[in-house]
């Protein structure tokens, strides 16, 4: 073969490999290419079930949002104003004295707060939460059609943070009140409300828990948990469901930041509703009284007692002359259904007498020596004389305002408070009490004038002994350290 023939197949051979690697790339080339412009492909199935999803909550709040108003509140605050910020230092006070504060002098200052409410009634009737009106020297409403009014306080029932007002107007956007019993758990909700001010926010979640209680916000607890985002002004909002009713009140949040975390509680509207009708027909409310002393039943006590399971409340003692007294029920004897409803802890029956109305004949059934009974008892008023609970504030001494409840497991929890620490835990400090400033929420009491408190009853035997004018020695469990405080009046 000449040199010239070789140079050829050689060349040749060259071009076809070139020809082949060539057609490859563009092959793959094209492969890649048409991967990537290709679009996403989205099934019609999908996007009509999303759609109808969308727009059955859009139908929702469209339906609920003219209910829902934004309350505007502005009240007189007096504090304390001394010639030294050291006079108000309560170490200054307690190694120096409270004689240094003779030049202490009242300073008046307006002080605003915002939040939400939701029309009832087409005369003007107004639920909101007590803690956005309380104590209001002038309120005003303003409806989604922007149109503003002049609210009045029908009347404020601090137990369960819910208020009542009414604006002079009739005609009104009215949202239905819905049964909260029959709530459940993964339910979606719809929260709407002014959160930071901003007017007619919505947002959605589900019923994450019911029956929250021992939460230490009111002292009536029955909450429905919540994952749709309340925030600071969602407070007296609405809680919808998927029908458009109102099946909570917006009241708080929990929170490590001050801002939504996942966790937030309404009002139940059952609960709502029973303490509205009474503010209004009656200007307070009237609470039924079962007249016993109650607690939870732990694995020991069903142990000791014989019980097959934790199931309903024991009684462990029974007010002479009282409703249960009266229908013969006694110390030992185990509440398991109330009323036709099943009993799960003192705070789940608590809030049920609490909704009986006076002179209501109820069913309850009882085991008694480990068989069951049924006994009918006539509920009567709670006297005034016993609606001084924890919580209430209503000592006339150097504590008035302070607002106090035991430590539940859920409080010890959320808190993070130590085995070791015992007490009553303070969950609100009222304007104006004389422990403003110098106490504070989350603080512990666990000790008054030397004398342990293990609970809140130890906490009202010792104050009710306190008298107006006399100071008080305070032990108190605070970021993780125990300190002395004193009380003295000014």
């Amino acid at each position: 073969m000449t040199p010239k023939k070789r140079t050829v197949i050689v060349a040749t051979i060259c071009i076809l490999i070139g020809l082949i690697i060539g057609l490859g790339i563009s092959s793959n080339f094209n492969i890649h290419s048409k991967a990537y412009t290709e679009e996403p492909q989205i099934s019609k199935e999908a996007i009509d079930i999303l759609s109808k999803t969308g727009q059955a909550m859009a139908e929702v709040a469209a339906a609920v949002r003219p209910a829902v108003v934004n309350i505007s509140s502005t009240r007189t605050i007096k504090t304390p104003e001394a010639m030294s910020p050291f006079f108000n230092d309560p170490f200054f006070r307690r190694f120096f004295g409270d004689e240094f504060g003779f030049h202490e002098r009242q300073r008046e200052h307006k002080q605003a707060s915002l939040g939400s409410g939701v029309i009832v009634d087409k005369d003007g009737y107004i639920l909101t939460n007590s803690h956005v009106v309380k104590d209001a020297d002038e309120i005003k409403v303003k409806l989604s059609d922007k149109r503003e009014f002049k609210g009045k306080i029908i009347g404020v029932d601090l137990k369960t943070d819910i208020a009542v007002i009414k604006i002079g107007s009739d005609h009104l956007p009215v949202l239905r009140l819905g049964d909260s019993d029959k709530l459940r758990i993964g339910e979606t909700v719809i929260a709407i409300g002014n959160p930071f001010g901003l007017n007619q926010t919505v947002t959605s979640g589900i019923v994450s828990a019911t029956g929250r209680a021992n939460v230490g916000i009111a002292d009536y607890e029955d909450f429905i948990q919540t994952d749709a985002a309340i925030n600071p002004g969602n407070s007296g909002g609405a809680l919808v469901n998927v029908k458009g009713e109102l099946i909570g009140i917006n009241t708080a949040i929990f929170s490590t930041s001050g801002g939504y975390q996942g966790i937030g509680f309404a009002i139940p509207s059952n609960m709502a509703k029973v303490v509205m009708e009474s503010l209004v027909k009656k200007g307070k409310v009237v609470r039924g009284w079962l007249g016993v002393s109650i607690q939870p039943i732990t694995p020991d006590l069903a142990k000791q007692f014989g019980l097959k399971n934790e199931k309903g409340v024991l009684i462990g003692d029974v007010v002479e002359a009282g409703p249960a007294e009266k229908a013969g029920l006694q110390r030992g004897d185990v509440i398991v259904e109330f009323a036709g409803k099943e009993v799960d802890d003192p705070s789940n029956l608590r809030n049920m007498v609490a909704s009986i109305p006076p002179d209501t004949e109820v069913t309850v059934k009882i085991l008694h020596d480990g068989k069951q009974k049924t006994v009918k008892v006539v509920i009567a008023e709670l006297p005034a004389d016993r609606q001084k609970m924890s919580g209430t504030g209503v000592f006339e001494n150097i504590m008035k305002g302070v607002h106090v409840q035991d430590i539940s497991p859920e409080l010890r929890e959320n808190l993070n408070i130590p085995k070791r620490i015992g007490g009553v835990v303070i969950t609100d400090i009222e304007d104006e009490s004389p422990a403003e400033g110098i106490l504070a929420a989350n603080d512990i009491i666990l000790e008054i004038n030397r004398t342990k408190i293990a609970n809140s009853k130890d906490y009202e035997t010792v104050l009710s002994k306190v008298k107006q004018d006399q100071s008080v020695l305070l032990l108190i469990y605070r970021n993780g350290s125990t300190i002395y405080l004193t009380l003295s009046p000014r």
